[in-house]
């Protein structure tokens, strides 16, 4: 990873954390602080060019959540090239609706076990 962030996507980054989505601040509140599965995921964590929702290092693990943008057509092609480049740095992605979030949160936090216990197997 790159040592020399530039400045202002950190800055963003920043100002990301406090304009959350509804679902963005539902799952911080599982993922902070290691209440999930004693993980240390971090919000809003820049990984250049690019800044994803949650990131756990200790899995190489990217979680990020979609609204209704990211059914256009532009925004899936976009999703979709950034997810090569992430994943070409050895790192997994998983995406999951925000409506999902908030309506059925068990659902995805069981999916959300399910990967991370398979790349803790696999670590």
């Amino acid at each position: 990873m790159n040592n020399k962030l530039d400045p202002q996507l950190l800055i963003f980054a920043k100002s990301m954390r406090h304009t959350a989505t509804d679902g963005e601040n539902l799952m911080w509140q599982f993922l902070r602080n290691k209440r999930f599965m004693n993980l240390k995921f971090r919000r809003q964590h820049v990984i250049a060019p690019y800044i994803v929702d949650f990131f756990c290092h200790e899995l190489g693990l990217v979680v990020e959540l979609d609204g209704g943008q990211h059914g256009t057509d532009d925004a899936v092609e976009y999703d979709a090239e950034r997810t090569l480049f992430i994943e070409a740095l050895g790192l997994k992605v998983v995406r999951y609706w925000n409506h999902d979030v908030l309506g059925n949160t068990e659902v995805v936090l069981e999916d959300l076990w399910r990967v991370c216990s398979e790349l803790k197997v696999s670590k």
